[in-house]
């Protein structure tokens, strides 16, 4: 049996102030006590009631009894009931553009290991058709753009997206989804950030060095100007429209901000970034909004500054210093490197219980580093969320 690590006080130096419309100052951060797995904790339940799940109280800074857990990529490849579907629907997009399939996918992790989060199975690519931006998911490839975006003229045929009409099945999802699950968990919804966006159309796909986007970004800005202007306006109504059909937190993923330098990072993704939270609580106001962006101990402190609720942390950038880098005004999500699952019961127990009492018992919602790996045993997983939802502040 797994037993609870000492008790970590953690500083709570706010390099960073956000803007009062991002919400109050959070208190510093306090000791974690992290139980025994199986132990019954005699304390009040203080969090999740029949109004609002777990998650979201945690993320406004409210008292809660222990961290929220979800994980990127919870519904997905290395479960066995993914694996039979995907059998009989080989397609990714047959699978993620059919309400029903996108449910049931959505709810196989909740059946299983009942996480505090939901998260909608999509994909950040799905908006493009409607965009006039044509792609493809291939098996053993990954997303291929068919006529990659390089030109002025191509990028003048890029439309707004109108979520009500290209992707009527994601509304449809989510308003199933919040029905299923009620409040016992929140429902997430997610879209890709602009820049990133904007890297899979340029490029052609996913690529290794980006080499075509920076070559627009640093000898055709303006081009690239217009594109990342025209996926912000997007997102932002795509935000929305998740929110307004039962999204209760919604995650912004930029995954490849990350290959920028600072100074570039200030040019073409932060402004766009600030630009999508702005318009979103200016119609949304109490809709927490996560930013995940991998790799990203280089641009830390500039995260805040995009007016988002809780910065994800990846696994590359110790809990205990990437609290301090940000300071105690920002809820954080993370950081268990995926690769732990892959360990032991009890390594994994440890890494749980450190990453908890690293990030303090306030504003915190437990998560990996990035999504599940391909082949991470679904008993590991089981013990993840055991162990997490054991824990006791």
């Amino acid at each position: 049996m797994a037993t609870a690590c000492p008790p970590l006080s953690l500083p709570s130096t706010s390099l960073l102030r956000r803007s009062t419309r991002a919400g109050p100052s959070r208190r510093p951060l306090p000791t974690v006590r992290c139980s025994v797995v199986g132990e019954a904790v005699a304390e009040a339940a203080v969090a999740g009631t029949a109004d609002e799940p777990l998650l979201v109280s945690a993320i406004r800074g409210k008292k809660v009894e222990r961290p929220p857990v979800w994980l990127m990529r919870q519904a997905g490849r290395y479960m066995k009931s993914y694996q039979n579907l995907c059998e009989r629907y080989p397609l990714f997009r047959e699978r993620s553009e059919n309400v029903d399939l996108v449910v049931e996918i959505s709810l196989q992790p909740w059946k299983v290991f009942k996480p505090d989060g939901v998260i909608l199975f999509s994909d950040i690519l799905t908006p493009l058709p409607g965009m006039n931006i044509p792609f493809d998911i291939v098996k053993g490839k990954g997303p291929v753009i068919y006529d990659p975006l390089r030109t002025a003229a191509a990028v003048n045929e890029v439309r707004e997206f109108v979520p009500g009409e290209w992707v009527p099945y994601v509304g449809q999802a989510l308003n199933i989804l919040r029905q299923e699950v009620k409040n016992e968990a929140a429902v997430l919804g997610f879209v890709g950030a602009p820049f990133t966006l904007a890297s899979y159309c340029v490029e052609g796909g996913s690529s290794k060095n980006f080499s075509k986007i920076k070559k627009m970004a640093f000898a055709e800005p303006e081009i690239l100007h217009t594109l990342l202007q025209k996926f912000t306006t997007s997102m932002a109504n795509y935000i929305k429209y998740q929110a307004d059909n039962g999204a209760q937190a919604v995650q912004i993923f930029d995954s490849w901000a990350t290959e920028l330098s600072p100074v570039d990072f200030e040019e073409f993704s932060l402004p766009y970034l600030k630009q999508i939270v702005d318009s979103v609580k200016e119609t949304h106001p109490d809709l927490p909004l996560i930013l995940y962006a991998s790799g990203s101990g280089g641009l830390l402190e500039r995260l805040p500054l995009t007016g988002v609720d809780v910065v994800s942390l990846d696994w590359t950038v110790d809990m205990a210093e990437g609290r301090k880098r940000l300071g105690s005004n920002i809820a954080v999500q993370g950081n268990v490197d995926p690769g732990v699952l892959f360990g032991s019961k009890e390594f994994i127990t440890k890494r749980i219980h450190d990453t908890v009492q690293k990030a303090g018992n306030e504003g915190h919602v437990l998560n990996l580093g990035h999504g599940i790996k391909v082949g991470t045993p679904e008993e590991n997983v089981a013990h993840f969320f055991e162990v997490a939802k054991a824990i006791r502040y």
